[in-house]
């Protein structure tokens, strides 16, 4: 029998919110790649686009903000995601994907302390 694996989901990522109607927002993706479920995200400040959050850099989005809830191909042109903006929320912490720049346990940390200011809580083992 073959076995059966299917893509992450929301579900995968959320596992808590006070009322979708005041944790998630409609967000404009910036162009230039395709994000995944639980993309951890910074907002460009001259913009008001988010991309992955960066480990560096001035323009915004170096600060984690958001986490994405569904796959968004943003590959040639901007798109339109939905993302959990701020808390009460919790999140799996091995769900979080992250930009290249943010590539070991001091910058994944220091991201997981900036979505924390927005009150989105990440969690082992949920």
């Amino acid at each position: 029998m073959p076995v059966l694996t299917e893509p992450p989901s929301m579900g995968d990522v959320l596992k808590y919110e006070v009322n979708p109607n005041y944790t998630r927002e409609v967000v404009t993706l910036l162009v230039g790649m395709p994000y995944p479920v639980g993309a951890v995200l910074g907002r460009i400040t001259a913009s008001g686009k988010y991309k992955l959050a960066t480990s560096g850099g001035t323009d915004g989005a170096q600060t984690a903000s958001a986490v994405l809830l569904y796959a968004i191909d943003a590959t040639l042109a901007d798109a339109t995601g939905i993302v959990v903006a701020r808390g009460p929320a919790i999140v799996s912490r091995a769900a979080l994907a992250y930009d290249a720049t943010v590539d070991d346990g001091a910058k994944i940390t220091t991201k997981i302390g900036q979505l924390a200011a927005a009150g989105i809580v990440a969690r082992d083992g949920v």
